[in-house]
């Protein structure tokens, strides 16, 4: 039941190419953003659709697959944990990111 505690499916479209950078130690790290569609019905009783956008950062061998095989606007299913990080832009402002860190991707589309 631990491994429940911070978990995060989701399946989307990624919404950018992915940015790969590769590390002085040769490891490799994946970001790119992922949009799930949601929908529901409004007042008069019409079917709108809700995007939300998603940042995802990948490490290893999974930043691998995304460099691979991963393009802008494929369906992906990925899972992984939801985190909060905090810096300090070039300006000195402090800036707030929530991101997913993947563990596991499934390519969906072809």
């Amino acid at each position: 039941m631990n491994e429940m505690k911070n978990r995060v499916q989701l399946i989307g479209n990624v919404g950018n190419e992915p940015e790969i950078k590769t590390l002085e130690t040769g490891k490799k790290l994946a970001h790119l953003t992922i949009a799930t569609n949601d929908y529901y019905k409004n007042e008069k009783g019409e079917r709108v659709q809700q995007t939300e956008w998603h940042r995802v950062t990948a490490w290893g061998k999974v930043a691998e697959i995304i460099e691979k095989y991963v393009v802008k606007g494929k369906e992906v299913a990925v899972e992984g944990k939801l985190t909060h990080r905090t810096y300090d832009d070039k300006n000195g402002e402090k800036r707030y990111v929530t991101e997913v860190v993947v563990n596991d991707i499934l390519l969906l589309s072809k």
